[in-house]
């Protein structure tokens, strides 16, 4: 049986051999943590946003789209406080020369602590066997109750040194737990110092005019300077979102496990502007909303949970991760914020513009207070990717790749295939191809054997392969075998369309979520 870390490595060469993910400027040597790509993970990633879109756009009357530029106004960034505050700790070991972030050496270091009080479960549960009890044990048995001690201390003086913001404490705890450099293995470590993960550039035609700018670190604040241009030429009130989906980059140091986290990212964003009072109201709506949304999908419920902030920014009076469980454990995908008022007060204030509502209801104006929820479209990617990806034994000693994709978001929803490339059916099947391609990404194949071509369609997620077969010429009846059980049935080429429709529209992924 693989190990998850073996399964998780498999994934990743499997996302390149079948064109969903190519390392960045791979004849060059790549960059580190960037990642086109490829013309099935394309497909995917349109369909993930696609259902995103309509999901805040077509479902909620008050929410509309924008999308702003990359380049904002230098000032934006001090307004928002990433000039000033969008740091990471950092780290060097003095031996091997690398750098690391000392809050993600504290967080592995906790996990190792999971990881030994896990192994002392499933050591126990094979020698009891049906008999065990899983909950009196953790309870009870010494060397468990030893690991949770540290563990939870731990963790008690992690948080308390990332919320004094006390870089000395980190590096303490970095030196009292042993924590060694996984290059050079050494304790050799420098003081712990913060680093702006902002990119800037410059923009101006004279070296001397030029003026310093940044790419955006996050697509929030794109939404917050047009607030008001969007509430007036919408004529919208009060509570309204906007929602926007679009690149953002950060200078990442620990910038690893894929498309988890990367220097250049995509985000969906949406920004809820409420009454002030009325927001906890709306948190609780949208954090209830969202991971309806995510679970539509039927990826496994169990494989969601809410993790709630212990460290809050210093705007926000609430903030929770929707986390999903990757083969690395369970990770944040999606972000749900009470912003309270912070942002629009800092525009107004470094802006000299009134960014007000005023609320006929009330009859009185007011800055609003916003609900964020925000989610990377490059980790939901991996998320799909890893719930789908699949090593199964067959019958008969054969295996097969297989990616379970939700049928709504796979690349290509049929594959049509001539049963030999001769007989007049290959025609017959380029008929079939133009009845419904106007509708659904259709691939045509008639390389190779049937099984090979099944087992290509299985390894990139194609929900249908329709067969042509010269039976087909005189019953106009094909054979369409079904990815996830590999069955076959026989059914009239008129009824096609409306078998792949009930399977991959979205709108009856949508409907879940009234």
């Amino acid at each position: 049986m693989a190990t998850q870390e073996e399964v998780f490595k498999n994934l990743v060469s499997h996302c390149k051999e079948y064109g969903f993910v190519f390392p960045s400027s791979e004849i060059y040597d790549g960059l580190g943590a960037v990642y086109d790509y490829g013309q099935n993970g394309v497909e995917l990633k349109n369909n993930i946003k696609q259902y995103w879109w309509a999901a805040m756009t077509k479902l909620h009357e008050n929410i509309v789209g924008i999308d702003a530029a990359i380049f904002m106004h230098p000032t934006t960034w001090k307004a928002s406080g990433h000039v000033d505050a969008f740091n990471d700790p950092l780290i060097d070991n003095r031996d091997s020369k690398k750098r690391y972030r000392a809050d993600v050496l504290i967080e592995d270091q906790i996990a190792k602590y999971d990881e030994k009080i896990q192994k002392e479960v499933d050591k126990a549960h094979k020698r009891f066997g049906d008999s065990f009890d899983e909950q009196m044990f953790r309870q009870t048995n010494p060397r468990v109750l030893e690991h949770q001690q540290k563990r939870d201390a731990l963790h008690e003086r992690y948080s308390k040194a990332m919320n004094d913001n006390n870089l000395d404490e980190l590096k303490q705890i970095i030196l009292d737990e042993g924590i060694v450099c996984p290059i050079s293995g050494t304790r050799n470590w420098t003081d712990v110092r913060q680093f702006n993960l902002m990119f800037s550039t410059e923009m101006g035609s004279t070296a001397d005019g030029a003026m310093k700018i940044y790419l955006r670190p996050e697509t929030a604040q794109g939404i917050f300077v047009n607030y008001l241009n969007v509430q007036k030429t919408g004529r919208m009130k009060v509570p309204f979102g906007i929602a926007q989906i679009g690149k953002a980059f950060r200078n990442e140091i620990v910038a690893r496990q894929f498309v988890f986290r990367m220097r250049e990212f995509e985000q969906m964003e949406m920004q809820f502007f409420v009454r002030p009072g009325e927001e906890m109201k709306w948190f609780e709506y949208w954090k209830q909303f969202r991971l309806k949304w995510h679970k539509a999908l039927g990826l496994g419920d169990e494989k969601y949970r809410f993790h709630d902030h212990e460290k809050l920014a210093h705007y926000a009076n609430a903030a929770t991760d929707i986390e999903f469980l990757m083969p690395f454990g369970f990770k944040e995908v999606e972000g749900i914020h009470s912003r309270t008022n912070f942002d629009l007060s800092q525009h107004a204030k470094y802006s000299g513009k009134k960014i007000e509502y005023f609320d006929p209801e009330l009859n009185t104006s007011y800055t609003p207070y916003v609900i964020e929820t925000s989610i990377g479209v490059d980790r939901m990617f991996l998320s799909v990717m890893c719930s789908a990806y699949k090593e199964e034994q067959l019958e008969g000693g054969d295996t097969r790749v297989v990616l379970a994709l939700p049928a709504v978001l796979a690349p290509v929803k049929a594959c049509i295939m001539p049963l030999v490339k001769k007989d007049g059916l290959p025609e017959k099947a380029r008929e079939v191809m133009n009845l419904l391609r106007f509708d659904f990404n259709i691939q045509y194949d008639e390389k190779d054997s049937i099984g090979k071509r099944y087992r290509r369609q299985d390894a990139i997620g194609t929900p249908f392969c329709i067969t042509i077969d010269h039976d087909t010429l005189n019953d106009n009846c094909v054979t369409v075998r079904s990815r996830d059980t590999m069955q076959q049935v026989r059914i009239p080429i008129d009824e096609l369309h409306e078998m792949i429709r009930k399977e991959v529209d979205m709108t009856n992924l949508l409907r879940k979520l009234i």
